[in-house]
């Protein structure tokens, strides 16, 4: 299957469209994928795009090459972009806006996550639905090593996935944890062996493009308010929930089942 390229205003991003896949694809092989502030300037313009076609189904990141997802942010910028309490505010502001995008996408957002998996990486892998990782793939936080303070969003979002003891953990020691300790945390939904990633990755696509987009962006935003709290929008949740009953996607998926077949979905 031809995949079609967007365009866009960096290279060091990569945005392809395959099937009912969308692939954001970070693409710095040479610094590992170390994340620059184009490449997060970058990140909500690709989401918009992918969001905005109805032929996507499902987001998929990753890294080029085979060494890392993510090897963190990119160093040889805080001289520059994060030299002052200013500058390390706006290079915040946009980093959050990029990983905000991401959570709130309506569509499914796999990591696929090949290699080195830190810091900043990290960060990305954590706002997405699902992470399926390789077996020789590391992740780490190492914030205490830099002297970096870490803020409370970006705690909780760890927090909310592997609990309050591991989040220590993974920030008191700063070190390299291997793809069996991460899915022991909680962190990884899968582990394969490298060989089998990208076919298993697009298999698990394929699995969820079968399914109804509306029931998946209802569920999605479902569990995106309950995780809020007393704060969460339930009602706003609710709306969606109630509007796929008068789908035809709705209708469609009861016919397939009296008429055992394969729905076809049409987010409608």
């Amino acid at each position: 299957m031809n995949a079609v390229t967007v365009p866009l205003q960096t290279g060091k991003m990569l945005a392809e469209i395959e099937g009912p896949i969308g692939w954001m694809i970070f693409n710095k092989p040479e610094r590992h994928n170390a994340v620059s502030l184009d490449m997060w300037e970058a990140m909500p313009e690709i989401v918009d795009r992918f969001e905005s076609d109805p032929a996507v189904r499902v987001i998929v990141l990753k890294g080029a090459g085979t060494k890392a997802f993510v090897s963190g942010a990119d160093i040889s910028q805080f001289e520059d972009a994060r030299a002052s309490r200013e500058a390390n505010e706006q290079y915040d502001r946009i980093s959050e806006r990029a990983s905000r995008r991401l959570a709130e996408c309506s569509k499914p957002v796999i990591a696929m996550i090949r290699g080195w998996c830190i810091g900043g990486g990290l960060a990305i892998a954590l706002c997405c639905d699902i992470r399926i990782a390789s077996e020789a793939s590391k992740f780490g936080i190492p914030a205490a090593r830099l002297g970096l303070g870490y803020g409370a969003p970006g705690v909780k979002k760890l927090m909310d996935i592997v609990g309050p003891s591991f989040t220590k953990e993974i920030f008191f020691t700063a070190r390299h944890f291997t793809a069996a300790e991460a899915q022991g945390m909680g962190l990884l939904n899968r582990v394969v062996p490298d060989a089998e990633l990208d076919a298993y990755v697009r298999n698990y696509c394929a699995t969820i493009a079968d399914n109804a987009p509306l029931t998946m962006r209802a569920l999605k935003r479902t569990v995106g308010e309950l995780v809020k709290g007393p704060e969460g929008d339930l009602a706003a949740a609710d709306k969606l929930v109630k509007a796929c009953f008068d789908t035809q996607d709705f209708i469609e998926g009861r016919r397939a089942f009296m008429e055992k077949r394969r729905p076809v979905f049409r987010g409608a």
